[in-house]
């Protein structure tokens, strides 16, 4: 009996949202759990969310600095696997509360005390179940500029000044008075690796046509090449001729001496 293939989809960071779902104006942050500079941006990122109160929505991107802090990589895992159940801001909020004690059995409590129940969790934090979600956000924060945390964006915009509440809120403002002008940020969209398809498409048939053009032209050659070669060995058996009839002669006469030779060395020995 065949069984079908369960299909894991896995909710990205990218589709987490806090605040208004339907917000215009989105506040988007790259950051870490061991980072004191990313705590403190998540109390200014709480004020923000209530002084526009249903006017913005807050996303939290993964930037883990692994070379200076080498649990967050697992953190930002953690938090993933946490969103898989609707508690990613739970769990946001309880490793940066807790962003000295981050080893994997101090995940598992966290997640527990987020309300997580999945039976799997550490088994998903050893396996790097989600390790593929981090990795896409360090990537992209990378294509985007992001060189350190926390770094923010307001409607796709980099903000460049300090991560105040000031600074921020300034953002946001900017962003509201851009909308009311028509003035949009067009969002990120990674660039693909692979080729278009019309590209390809256009290559194969360029090809195609290629290998069509060789084989008509070997079909016009061929019978050419043909009356060619025949001509030629003509030519050669008519120049060889006397060639090969003097070397059955010399053959016929090798013989006839070699008959010869035997008949007179007979006759000695019967003398």
């Amino acid at each position: 009996m065949a069984f079908k293939k369960e299909i894991l989809v896995i909710i990205e960071p990218r589709d987490v949202f806090v605040g208004n779902p339907k917000a215009e104006v989105t506040l988007e942050e790259f950051g870490e759990y061991e980072s004191e500079p990313c705590a403190k941006a998540n109390e200014i990122v709480k004020q923000l969310l209530q002084d526009y109160d249903g006017r913005i929505r807050f996303n939290f991107r993964h930037f883990p600095l692994t070379k200076i802090h080498q649990r967050s990589l697992k953190a930002g895992e953690a938090a993933v696997a946490t969103a898989q159940e609707g508690k990613f801001w739970e769990m946001h909020n309880i490793l940066f509360a807790n962003r000295r004690n981050l080893g994997t059995t101090s995940l598992k409590l966290h997640s527990k005390e987020a309300g997580v129940k999945s039976k799997k969790f550490l088994d998903d934090l050893v396996n790097a179940t989600f390790g593929w979600q981090v990795q896409g956000d360090l990537k992209e924060g990378i294509d985007r500029g992001v060189k350190d945390v926390p770094t923010f964006f307001v409607n796709g915009k980099m903000v460049t000044g300090k991560p105040t509440y000031e600074e921020l809120s300034k953002a946001i403002e900017t962003a509201f008075k851009d909308l009311k002008k028509g003035t949009v940020v067009k969002p990120y969209k990674p660039v693909p690796k692979e080729p278009k398809v019309e590209k390809v498409v256009a290559k194969v048939d360029k090809t195609a046509k290629a290998i069509k053009q060789s084989k008509e032209v070997k079909k016009a050659v061929a019978p050419k090449k043909a009356k060619a070669l025949v001509k030629a060995t003509k030519k050669v058996a008519k120049v060889a001729k006397p060639a090969v009839k003097a070397v059955k002669v010399a053959k016929s006469l090798k013989i006839e001496k070699t008959k010869s030779k035997k008949s007179t060395k007979s006759v000695k020995q019967r003398a």
